[in-house]
């Protein structure tokens, strides 16, 4: 990131016309949107007749991509013990995020040149292709080869989806359409863990991955066509020194996070082999892919970019393990340990609802720390259920605390970006948020992974205390860097 833009104050994008082959009536909207402002009447809701139809694409495609990830996680222990593949059980879910990083390169780059719509395209595409390969899977590794693909489909998606935000709504509204992003997690939150659990229970795991491309087609034919013509900015940024070399840090920091999994299966000097050169790797490809200052927290943009892996690698790493605990140490059957995720994830679309009535807030780190705590507490009370038998019902409440926590943070943190970010540079910085999102999760999963298959045959309590810990740690780390956010005047 171009230290001028680091150096700036929290201002919004200027606006800039819409480039591209096309003429139609898409790019006449998307260009009437840049040009959108207090008085425009389609600044007065998402719902609008210029948003309208790409409003409800977008938000149909995260409810998609929404039920996919809280079905799979609830599938999961069924999936691990099916296929024989327990010891591989935190690399199907970093697996997918490692592989998510050359996605979500390759979509900044994609996106700032060409425009959002084909790496949404084709994101859409590589998405399904992998939930197929998964639900075929004759064994685990097969099923981690599928949750790669559907990784990179799904950097993809991700990446392009904020640049269209950036690119298409005012500044008024883009806090609301984030946050109905999140709330549009909604209907998943409550009905996909509770139907995943059902069909792993009365038709098979393999239909929870097999049923949702169909679907996936759906979404992709409701929202491609309301950005027809949107092509990219009109004075795009000038190629910088390095951009060549992104995708292959992008390639070193996957084969780095699949290779910190690997090694975290293996026991003596074979683990050394294989962590001590990956980590270094990641170090080394990290800083290459985020900001300048992501990894110190400098002030401003990199620590946005910070924060929003913190924040992830705290509640994802605590959420793999949820079904798990449930499921293996409490016995409660896939449907009902499933019926948790569902309750945080209601938390964090209530969150975002919260968070998105105040639009303009004066102190957005507060919304941070608040939403940092509150993730240190929900840990806290799943680590208590693990450690100390406290009740399910305690565990519960906490983690609707910890999805409430997440739902203030995502979309704050996503406005800070957009608002630190010229228009010909949302591409880059929108892959940088979610690069460092699944860079530190995946690293995190991978640390907590490693640990829990090393002292699972020791003790199930100390794998879990363990995996529990580094969350925790993550949590309070966030809250204690909240306020970086700000820029230094």
């Amino acid at each position: 990131m171009a230290s001028g833009t680091q150096s700036t104050g929290v201002q919004a994008p200027a606006t800039s016309a819409t480039a591209g082959s096309g003429s139609g009536a898409g790019a006449d909207e998307a260009n009437a949107a840049q040009r959108g402002g207090p008085d425009d009447p389609a600044a007065q809701g998402l719902f609008a007749p210029r948003y309208r139809g790409l409003t409800a694409g977008a938000v149909a495609l995260v409810a998609l991509v929404g039920f996919e990830a809280l079905a799979v996680t609830t599938a999961m222990p069924t999936v691990a013990r099916a296929l024989d593949g327990l010891p591989l059980y935190a690399l199907a879910f970093a697996g997918t995020l490692a592989a998510s990083v050359v996605g979500m390169v390759a979509a900044g780059r994609w996106a700032d040149a060409r425009g959002p719509v084909a790496p949404l395209r084709h994101g859409i595409a590589w998405f399904a292709l992998g939930l197929v390969v998964a639900g075929l899977a004759p064994s685990m590794g097969w099923l981690v080869a599928g949750r790669v693909i559907q990784g990179f489909g799904g950097g993809l998606i991700s990446v392009a989806l904020y640049v269209v935000v950036g690119r298409v709504y005012p500044p008024a509204l883009r806090v609301k359409i984030f946050a109905a992003f999140a709330a549009a997690w909604v209907l998943p939150a409550i009905v996909g863990p509770a139907i995943s659990g059902a069909i792993v229970e009365h038709v098979g795991w393999r239909w929870v991955f097999l049923a949702v491309p169909a679907v996936a087609a759906l979404a992709a034919c409701w929202v491609l066509p309301a950005l027809r013509g949107l092509g990219p900015v009109a004075q795009a940024e000038p190629p910088r020194r390095g951009d060549a070399l992104r995708l292959p840090w992008a390639l070193l920091a996957t084969a780095s996070l699949l290779a910190l999994h690997y090694g975290g299966q293996q026991r003596g000097w074979s683990a050394l082999v294989w962590l001590l050169p990956a980590a270094v790797a990641l170090m080394l490809a990290a800083s290459q892919l985020l900001p300048r200052g992501a990894l110190r927290a400098a002030r401003g943009l990199p620590t946005v970019v910070s924060l929003r892996g913190i924040a992830a690698g705290a509640y994802f790493l605590t959420e793999a393990y949820i079904p798990l605990l449930l499921s293996s140490e409490r016995g409660l059957s896939p449907t009902w340990a499933g019926a948790v995720l569902t309750l945080g994830a209601i938390g964090w679309s209530s969150g975002s609802w919260l968070r998105g009535r105040d639009a303009q807030p004066q102190r957005p780190w507060r919304y941070l720390q608040a939403g940092m705590a509150m993730i240190a507490l929900g840990v806290a009370t799943i680590a208590a259920m693990a450690l100390l038998r406290a009740p399910v019902a305690l565990g519960i409440g906490g983690w609707i605390v910890a999805g409430l926590g997440m739902g203030l943070i995502y979309p704050t943190l996503s406005v800070l970006m957009l608002e630190l970010s010229p228009p010909q540079e949302q591409g880059r910085n929108s892959s940088a948020l979610h690069l460092g999102d699944a860079i530190y999760t995946a690293t995190a999963l991978a640390a907590g992974g490693s640990l829990f298959a090393a002292l699972l045959a020791r003790s199930h309590t100390l794998a879990y205390a363990c995996g529990f810990a580094i969350a925790l740690a993550l949590a309070l780390l966030g809250l204690a860097l909240a306020a970086r956010v700000r820029v230094a005047r």
